[in-house]
């Protein structure tokens, strides 16, 4: 509404030199048990606040997709709890192919082609004004299906597919997960292991840098305990940096 949108993209293409953006939507207010998230009313938080507590970034995103953009998108914590578990469920499934390509005799190439049944229901939910809570509906049946599925065939019980026919299944929802950005935070590695991403130990130090300038050091003890568990070893440095190897 003018003037508002107007300056914004007055200001922008000024320093950027480039178009803002092609689309342009709005968000619906975000608030807290059904009212207004305010600084003056006290019952601010950050996304930063949100990360230092212990939340995974992914159940983040996942809390916000959960929301049709246009609506009001409501933070309590049985919300972000709620989000987690859903991430949860969503990562055992992503998780299936890179942690058993081996014993299920896969390869990680991009497929040849996609589960037509799949990605008809997830491009029809986001075809519908950008409904990505219909979406996420559609990659956590497919998740649950992979984990059940992924578990019957290592186990050897019985399966009702094929392990090509769930590899399929799998890279669908790998695919369909990175349109909104939802990815887990490990490699394939030698052995069927997984190795931690750089760019993951990075974002865990420096959470736990600014946990220890805010004086949150039960928050930076438990940072230092995950990425030990990860392998990696910790220096900090007289500067206030921090230095960290894999072991």
């Amino acid at each position: 509404m003018f003037p508002h949108h107007e300056n914004e993209i007055a200001q922008s293409e000024a320093v950027t030199g480039k178009p803002l953006a092609n689309y342009w939507l709005h968000n619906g207010m975000v608030t807290v048990s059904n009212e207004k998230m305010s600084k003056s009313i006290g019952n601010f938080t950050t996304i930063r606040e949100l990360l230092l507590r212990g939340v995974d970034p992914m159940a983040v995103r996942l809390f916000v997709l959960q929301a049709h953009y246009r609506k009001p998108l409501d933070f309590t914590q049985e919300a972000i709890s709620a989000a987690e578990n859903s991430w949860h469920t969503l990562k055992e499934g992503l998780l299936c192919g890179y942690q058993y390509n081996q014993q299920l005799g896969w390869n990680l190439e991009e497929p040849d082609t996609l589960l037509p049944s799949v990605v008809s229901r997830f491009q029809t939910a986001m075809d519908d004004d950008f409904n990505t809570s219909s979406g996420l509906a559609v990659l956590l049946k497919s998740a649950k299906l992979v984990r059940r599925e992924c578990n019957a065939l290592l186990n050897q019980g019985l399966s009702e597919m094929s392990s090509p026919q769930l590899q399929q299944q799998w890279q669908t929802l790998v695919h369909l997960a990175k349109v909104f950005g939802l990815e887990v935070t490990v490699v394939p590695g030698s052995n069927s292991q997984t190795q931690v991403q750089d760019s993951v130990i990075e974002s865990l130090v420096q959470q736990r840098l600014v946990a220890r300038r805010v004086l949150r050091f039960a928050e930076a003890d438990r940072m230092r305990n995950e990425l030990q568990a990860m392998g990696v070893t910790l220096t900090d440095l007289p500067n206030g940096e921090t230095r960290w190897q894999r072991k």
